[in-house]
């Protein structure tokens, strides 16, 4: 049985403004330090990235925290906020102005440091985009509910990509495919931060990921977090089970790596984690299957 929202009480649809965001550092010096005390240029990290899209393995790239598709911000610090807060996995953008106006993309994901929001279109509309080009983004999905289910909790999450999740209901309990179980221990740099607003990064290189399950991640897999509680501020409790979307790459910075931001969250006995995910248990299948899609961002 697929996953079903609640019928009541009804969801409202909001519509946010997001700019495309051009990449920034700290003032005085291009290097971020690596784990090893070795200093390099971080790219890929906010912006606009070509190339890159969901199904790329998230070690595929010679990047920092690369996501797949455009970082949308707001020079209003509230605003920027509610935009990150309230935008929901699934849910439709459109270009407003510039060369790529009226084009449709989808968020994809969401970023801490103050709010970003992912988004992905199609290579040849990402390609023409520049920053400062306004995007509308139909918010919908927080306060979302599982009919009969509400021990596990829904976040971030647009009810039309909720209804084509790898899972199943069986009496009271939830079951989601996911590509990898990864435990708390490995969790950093989000730790605290409320979940509606951040991701959390999960500290792995390749072999760290293969070690746990999760040789060839990919970014808009699904993976769950064990011992993780994601209903309000991101952390560890025991038997706990936080499923997540993998939105941005690997990163050589301590306490940082593949993103993760949580779609569900409850009690290990009401929500449990089956490893074993295909390669169509990804974003990038998953998001055309959507009722009303409207690109195959």
């Amino acid at each position: 049985m697929a996953l079903r929202a609640a019928a009541t009480p009804r969801l409202v649809e909001t519509g946010l403004l997001g700019l495309v965001e051009h990449p920034s550092m700290a003032p005085g010096s291009p290097y971020a330090i690596d784990r090893d005390g070795r200093p390099f240029v971080p790219a890929g990290d906010g912006g606009i990235v070509l190339g890159v899209g969901l199904g790329d393995g998230v070690f595929a790239h010679d990047a920092d925290h690369v996501a797949p598709g455009v970082c949308l911000v707001h020079p209003d610090p509230a605003a920027r906020l509610a935009l990150t807060a309230q935008a929901c996995l699934g849910n439709p953008a459109v270009v407003l102005g510039g060369a790529a106006a009226g084009a449709p993309g989808r968020v994809v994901g969401k970023r801490g440091e103050a709010g970003r929001v992912i988004v992905a279109f199609a290579p040849e509309v990402t390609a023409r985009l520049l920053p400062g080009d306004r995007v509308r983004v139909a918010a919908r999905g927080q306060g979302s509910r599982l009919a009969g289910m509400e021990a596990v909790r829904v976040l971030n999450l647009d009810p039309s990509l909720l209804a084509v999740l790898p899972v199943r209901v069986d009496d009271d309990q939830v079951a989601v495919r996911v590509h990898a179980r990864l435990p708390a221990r490995l969790c950093g740099n989000g730790v605290g931060r409320p979940a509606a607003l951040w991701d959390v990064d999960v500290q792995i290189d390749p072999a760290g990921a293969a070690a746990h399950g999760g040789a060839g991640l990919r970014l808009g897999d699904l993976v769950a977090l064990t011992d993780w509680d994601a209903r309000w501020n991101h952390g560890y409790r025991r038997d706990a089970v936080t499923i997540g979307v993998v939105v941005h790459g690997a990163s050589r910075v301590p306490g940082h790596g593949p993103g993760v931001v949580a779609i569900l969250t409850g009690p290990g006995e009401r929500l449990a984690a089956d490893a074993g995910a295909g390669p169509d248990d990804n974003l990038a299948a998953l998001l055309p299957r959507m009722a009303g899609t409207e690109a195959n961002a």
